[in-house]
């Protein structure tokens, strides 16, 4: 399983499985070569393991095997490939291979790096198996983003990976950390992204569906994931793409109520402002598996599975990152859509927001901005309270800011911000970045 405190590579665990009697299966991949049989085939001992490999490139030979489709590189087409594969295996061995075999098939469909670099690189990749002999299947269906530059890593992660999945199935008393922890083994987030798992079968019986999606976060495979109000569930790249989005940070406990409201606004401001043909806009909440940075934020990685199911049950969509800077989520979503994005946002957020300092950033302060309101992107600064202007820690709100209040309530067009901040302050509302909001009554 491990060699002392280090995992094992790809070679390692490839041989263990060629050398495992009980285990036996097909492979089938299009796109990014055949790499993740490819280690079992050299290796060693392949015959121990490898029924048939088949990778079907031309579509119309993939048709004729899986039938037709509109979209190659699918959870849907994943699932044709793995059902039309388990058929042919269990019609083809079942009834020769003895009592001590646990069956798999795994397949793959990717859309690597073209030669110009200008597709999107992803794809879907899954496995079927028996976790006993003669038992019932279970599937595991993953999505991929590639990150490598070159086409070649690409493929050579894939092949990583692949080897991980299938390794890990039949090894889950690890539990469900350790099975997801273990799939990026000899990868990082940094070359391939997992943004979704879908678990199916008896094995992952213990298994909460909504923790696994949560735990791609939490355990560094995922910069973020979606959980929408509905099922089935799907990846960032199927929800958020070409989208017009309006994204709310979900972070003062016990005001539920009032950020539905203030997103519920912000939607009706921009259908207002929209011109004819913007698709309609998609809400969704955004939560953060560290605890907030906003002032008076109470909702951290203790209380987000809660919070998330909170939501889920009130039809509302959660986009659930692994960072709470603004200016990072404005970049996450602009990977899936050029349409306008809007931030709702409560006026103390907005204030903390140009108050820091931005040390990560080489350009401080004005990078972020730039980040922030890159691409047809709005802030929605709705009013807060005086008190609670008032009683923002030092930290947040230096003692040079200054407002006026109307009513207890302070808006964005009330805020002077000290010294040369104050111009670029002026300049965000003159130019419409930053929107004033009266309320969400």
């Amino acid at each position: 399983m491990k060699s002392g405190a280090n995992p094992l590579d790809a070679h390692q665990k490839a041989l263990e499985i060629n050398l495992d009697p009980t285990i036996f299966g097909s492979f089938a991949e299009i796109g990014a070569g055949q790499e993740v049989a490819r280690w079992f085939l050299r290796v060693g001992a392949a015959s121990g393991t490898v029924a048939k490999t088949v990778s079907a490139y031309s579509k119309a030979v993939s048709d004729s095997l899986y039938g037709t489709s509109s979209r190659y590189v699918s959870m849907q087409r994943l699932d044709a490939m793995v059902d039309q594969e388990w058929y042919l295996l269990l019609a083809q061995l079942q009834q020769g291979i003895g009592s001590k075999t646990r069956l798999f098939v795994f397949a793959d469909t990717i859309a690597a790096r073209n030669f110009t670099g200008t597709n999107e690189s992803h794809g879907w990749m899954g496995i079927r198996f028996q976790d006993r002999a003669l038992g019932p299947a279970n599937d595991v269906l993953l999505h991929l983003n590639l990150r490598d530059s070159s086409n070649v890593a690409q493929q050579e992660a894939i092949g990583v990976v692949g080897v991980n999945l299938i390794y890990a199935v039949f090894n889950l008393q690890q539990g469900m950390l350790g099975f997801l922890k273990s799939l990026l083994d000899q990868a990082t987030l940094q070359r391939v992204e997992i943004d979704f798992i879908e678990l199916r079968g008896p094995a992952f019986d213990g298994w909460d569906r909504q923790e696994a999606l949560l735990a791609l976060v939490r355990e560094g495979l995922a910069e973020a994931v979606v959980l929408t109000g509905g099922n089935p569930q799907a990846p960032p790249t199927e929800i958020l793409r070409k989208k017009t989005i309006v994204l709310t940070p979900f972070a003062l406990k016990g005001t539920e109520s009032s950020q539905q409201e203030m997103l519920s606004a912000a939607m009706l401001q921009l259908k207002s402002e929209s011109e004819s043909g913007v698709s309609e806009p998609l809400p969704l909440f955004a939560l953060s598996t560290l605890p907030s940075n906003l002032p008076f934020a109470t909702v951290g990685s203790i209380d987000l599975s809660r919070t998330v199911e909170d939501l889920r049950a009130n039809c509302c969509n959660a986009l659930v990152f692994g960072y709470n800077e603004l200016y990072r989520m404005t970049t996450f979503v602009n990977r899936y859509t050029q349409a306008p994005v809007r931030f709702a946002v409560d006026l103390s957020a907005l204030v903390h927001f140009l108050s820091q300092a931005h040390g990560a950033l080489q350009g401080r302060l004005l990078e972020g901005v730039s980040k922030l309101f890159a691409q047809n992107v709005r802030v929605y600064a709705y009013p807060t309270t005086a008190s609670a202007m008032q009683n923002m820690p030092i930290s947040a709100l230096p003692a040079a800011w200054q407002w006026e209040e109307r009513n207890g309530w302070v808006t964005a067009d009330a805020v002077r911000p000290p010294g040369a901040l104050g111009h670029l302050y002026s300049y965000l509302i003159a130019s419409g970045f930053v929107v004033p909001m009266n309320g969400i009554s």
